[in-house]
């Protein structure tokens, strides 16, 4: 593609050995452009940053992350899938679920209860995905796969039982999430992270499908006033499953030995930390949201649960009848990731 704009720079001493010597292909200098659709500012960056600087240590400054936040070098988030695979960029962090359809083998892990803990579904989404994601990762290298702690109501108006939910507009991340909220009477909205502060002061959404510690960066601490979770052993609705990918051509040209700095710090290696970094930031987040003092917190009661949980029983079964348009296994898909995140619940 013209616009590739992947950077292996060689320095010319190092190229003129190259040419007449058996100077080792490591000897080069690496740099990959890394986007996210996410500010500096939000929580994602305690990951991430991080995670570049410790890459650049390891590979004693020879692989270099490059960083760009909020699609600095430009595009759209749902637009970031594309731009990884077809090279626009050397790597990138994004959710899947802003294409719908796009990677629907992850999907489970987003249906409505199937969710504990960030720790338990990351552990499990590690597993999952050496079964079952080949399909939908073939055009990348995954570097990790992980979720968030778990999406609440974020709304304008209260929620204490679950009939208030009828009638609302709420965006909501993947379209499980937006089946679920069709499935409770409400009108589910897809949305990128970026346009939730603009849709709620225009009125277009009343409300979000979110978990605390992104509140700060889309400002629902001041637009909205309600937020209510679930009371019972899970008291989050569901949560998101978060992609960091890298192009494949930009992995294939990179040294053996830059390749081992890189899966040093991905998948199994770093899947715990993630979690647990996402369990973490929950309580800054939340800790935003009650300082104002407008805002409210409710916890649905188990009867009310009860009800969203009955409601959603039907999510399962959509979910698992688009996956068989595409001839895929949602029932083993399903019942795998249910028994993977019980594992590492334990």
């Amino acid at each position: 593609m013209s616009k590739k704009i992947t950077t292996f720079a060689i320095a010319g001493a190092t190229l003129a050995a190259l040419s007449v010597s058996s100077v080792p292909a490591y000897s080069a200098e690496v740099t990959l452009r890394w986007q996210t659709f996410v500010p500096p500012v939000a929580n994602p960056s305690k990951f991430y940053k991080p995670w570049a600087k410790k890459v650049e240590k390891d590979s004693g400054g020879r692989l270099k992350i490059q960083q760009f936040w909020a699609m600095q070098l430009g595009g759209k988030a749902p637009q970031l899938l594309d731009q990884i695979k077809d090279g626009v960029i050397d790597m990138g962090w994004t959710l899947p679920g802003f294409t719908p359809g796009r990677m629907p083998r992850v999907e489970p892990f987003e249906l409505p209860f199937v969710h504990r803990d960030p720790v338990s579904t990351t552990l499990a989404l590690q597993d999952y995905q050496d079964k079952w994601l080949g399909p939908d990762l073939k055009n990348y290298k995954p570097l990790l796969l992980h979720v968030h702690a778990g999406f609440l109501f974020q709304t304008k108006k209260p929620i204490h039982k679950a009939s208030d939910i009828k009638g609302m507009k709420l965006r909501a991340a993947s379209r499980g999430g937006v089946w679920l909220l069709d499935a409770l009477g409400a009108t589910g909205i897809g949305m990128p992270l970026p346009r939730i502060p603009p849709a709620l002061s225009k009125g277009v959404i009343d409300g979000v499908t979110l978990p605390y510690e992104i509140a700060p960066a889309v400002k629902t601490q001041d637009l909205v006033s309600h937020f209510t979770d679930l009371a019972g052993p899970q008291p989050r609705l569901g949560t998101n499953v978060f992609t960091f990918l890298m192009n494949r051509t930009s992995w294939d040209k990179l040294p053996a030995d830059l390749k081992r700095v890189l899966d040093k710090n991905s998948g199994r290696a770093v899947a715990k930390q993630a979690g647990e970094l996402w369990a973490q930031i929950e309580e800054p987040g939340r800790k935003v949201v009650a300082s104002k003092k407008k805002n409210k917190f409710f916890t649905l009661p188990a009867d009310e649960v009860a009800k969203i949980r009955k409601a959603a029983a039907g999510v399962e079964g959509k979910w698992i009848g688009e996956m068989k348009k595409i001839g895929a296994d949602g029932a083993g898909m399903l019942k795998d990731a249910k028994a993977l995140i019980a594992k590492y619940s334990k």
